[in-house]
């Protein structure tokens, strides 16, 4: 079942960048400025035929946004007369709450004062920078251009221009990092004073150049100077105790805050709160008008199919199993868990006992806490949730 919410939150993905990092793999890429100018007009013209596209489907078009996320790629590289058009567009269609968090995503290095001025006078009170490392040589083994010294400048100058809220992306198992450096970036991070921090661990997908590389084998990118897998998790665990210890207290496996500072719009996604996509690669959750159950859909994931709208957006209506799964493996990405009474209101009763039993299997082996209201990933299955996950979804759901 859908979780009922009567907010929307929107997703516009900008996939620009000015060069594209080692290790990435996402639907992005430089254009020049002729492609990027066209695919907003793009963008906009989606926008405007929303509720259109929705109405045949039966889909239920929240009309209230609590929340707006501009990911990418690289949203930074908008000009800001192109970035004014894009909230005017979202704004004309949908009624946006005057308290709504409002993210872009940027580059350190890349936001000029005009374009800072733009995402002021547009509402904008979140960025979220891709610092990825504070220290300068790991940042270079991956194609990054900026400095540690610029990054925590970028910080400082959006403060000081009234940006509400600030995250810093940092990147667990780069090239050359060590326990020491990933220390430095940490510390960078806590005494930079900003309200959120994102901690992924380096995952390197076999058709970007530093995937290709480590297959190849090759050191052009740094793959013979990228760290174990065990250490990795070390890293990561190093984090969490760092960022948990100066307040920045963890609330999803990837995700820090300081309190009254976590996520409203990341949120809709590990809730199964209704959200609509717009652009390249851009996935939706909306709610069936009729009967409340969950339905996704996604655009092209090229840029060509998008831009002519020749490929149909497929739309599928999540089935029971299917929506048991998402709750299992969304929800256990929360610090807080799943709420059990929550699932048995939603689920048959067998499901629910088969995955309380097998959590608490798992909890033996130490993965999992479990206790009467929710279950909960402990540090070491945060660490290992892909494989916690394939375990409690492999239960039969009958």
């Amino acid at each position: 079942m859908g979780t009922v919410d009567n907010t929307l939150g929107l997703y516009l993905s900008v996939p620009f960048c000015k060069a594209k990092c080692t290790f990435c793999n996402f639907a992005s890429d430089a254009y020049p400025p002729a492609r990027m100018a066209a695919y907003v007009d793009r963008v906009i013209a989606e926008i405007g035929a929303a509720r259109d596209f929705a109405s045949p489907h039966g889909l239920a078009v929240p009309s209230a946004v609590d929340s707006i996320f501009l990911g990418g790629g690289t949203p930074s590289l908008l000009e800001p007369q192109q970035m004014t058009a894009l909230f005017g567009a979202l704004r004309d269609q949908f009624q946006v709450f005057q308290d709504a968090e409002i993210t872009v995503e940027a580059a350190p290095g890349q936001i000029s004062d005009a374009l800072l001025d733009s995402l002021l006078k547009s509402g904008v009170n979140r960025i979220s920078l891709g610092v990825q490392s504070f220290v300068d040589a790991e940042s270079r083994a991956v194609g990054r251009s900026h400095t540690g010294a610029s990054c925590l400048a970028e910080l400082e100058r959006l403060r000081a221009a009234g940006v509400r809220d600030l995250n810093v992306d940092l990147i667990a198992g780069l090239p050359h990092q060590t326990v020491a450096s990933w220390s430095e970036s940490l510390q960078q991070a806590i005494e930079s004073s900003v309200d959120h921090v994102s901690v992924y661990m380096l995952e390197v997908d076999e058709d970007s150049r530093l995937g290709r590389e480590l297959i190849g084998p090759g050191v052009r990118y740094g793959a013979n100077a990228t760290p174990a897998d065990s250490l990795v998790a070390d890293l990561y665990s190093q984090a969490c105790e760092a960022l948990n210890g100066a307040g920045l207290t963890q609330y999803e496996i990837s995700n820090f805050a300081r309190a009254g500072h976590t996520s409203r719009h990341n949120l809709k996604y590990w809730t199964r709160a209704p959200y609509l996509g717009f652009g390249l690669d851009a996935h939706s959750m909306l709610l069936d008008a009729e009967t409340g159950g969950a339905v996704r859909f996604a655009n092209a994931d090229d840029l060509d199919g998008y831009m002519d709208a020749a490929e149909a957006v497929e739309v599928e209506r999540v089935d029971a199993l299917e929506a048991w799964e998402e709750s299992i493996f969304l929800g256990l990405r929360l610090s807080e868990g799943v709420s059990i009474d929550a699932l048995r209101r939603d689920y048959p009763a067998a499901w629910v006992d088969a995955f309380v039993e097998r959590s608490r299997e798992l909890a033996i082996a130490g993965f999992m806490s479990v206790d009467r209201e929710s279950v909960r990933l402990t540090q070491n299955g945060r660490i290992l949730s892909s494989s916690v996950f394939g375990e409690l979804l492999a239960i039969p759901a009958a």
